[in-house]
This record gives C-alpha cells, sequence and structure tokens, in this order.
C-alpha cells in the first residue's frame, strides 16, 4: 500500500511517541542519476534529533524504481518490507534502539537499513510482512 505526499505519521512505542515519514530520493551523477534510495525518518516527538533509515539500491536489494510499490524494499533472500507498516517501523526502530540510537539525543544519525533488517533476521526475529 502507498501512501501519497510526505505525511508526517505517529507511533507510541514503550510510552514514547515518534514520528515518522518515508522518502524515496534520487542521487544525481554527472548529470544523470546513479541510484536510489529509500529513506525512513524516525524522531521522538519532544526531541530534535533524528534516526535516518536508509536503503540504498544495490545487487540484490531492491528499492521502489518502477517495480516495486512507495515504500517498498526487497532483501536478497526475496522479502519484501512494507516501510509504509507501522509494525516494520516499529521493528526497525528497535533495532536501531539496540545497536545504540538514542531517540532523546540533538543530533542525526544514518543507519543502513539493510544491516537493521539482518540483524533482526539472524536473532530469528521477524519483520512483519509487506
Amino acid at each position: 500500500m502507498g501512501r501519497g505526499g510526505k505525511r508526517v505519521r505517529r507511533l507510541v512505542a514503550g510510552g514514547q511517541t515518534f514520528l515518522w515519514t518515508v522518502r524515496h530520493e534520487h542521487q544525481e551523477h554527472g548529470g544523470g542519476y546513479r541510484g536510489c534510495r529509500e529513506t525512513l525518518a524516525i524522531r521522538l516527538l519532544s526531541s530534535n534529533g533524528r534516526l535516518l533509515i536508509v536503503f540504498h539500491a544495490s545487487l540484490g536489494r531492491l528499492v521502489p524504481d518502477g517495480y516495486l510499490h512507495s515504500g517498498a524494499v526487497r532483501t536478497s533472500g526475496g522479502a519484501v518490507h512494507n516501510l509504509h507498516a507501522p509494525g516494520t517501523v516499529r521493528t526497525l526502530l528497535d533495532e536501531a534502539c539496540a545497536v545504540g540510537w538514542r531517540p532523546e539525543g540533538s543530533a542525526a544519525t544514518e543507519l543502513d537499513g539493510w544491516t537493521l533488517l539482518d540483524n533482526v533476521a539472524s536473532r530469528g526475529g521477524r519483520v512483519p510482512p509487506a
């Protein structure tokens, strides 16, 4: 399910309210485009810091480029995850906190989304399906 615009959504986790959005970006290179990336941005409602979970397109790892719907990311194993789904966002938020992101911080932090998904899978965790 795709979502229109850059609408900010709310997620309550652990008694805290987070704001999040998903966006698609193209990387310019020499007057053209070199690649795409999908970015999930999350921040604590009461904080200026934010978390950017970035999914770069690469061999076997797909982001929306005409074949997948908005917010979809596909792993090399074939699993498709929907970054517009609150359950997926919560799973990625929990994993980001597990690897050291602190929502109360004031800086922007960028983490590799593929690594977070791999970490969840390696522990036998599950990301809700797309």
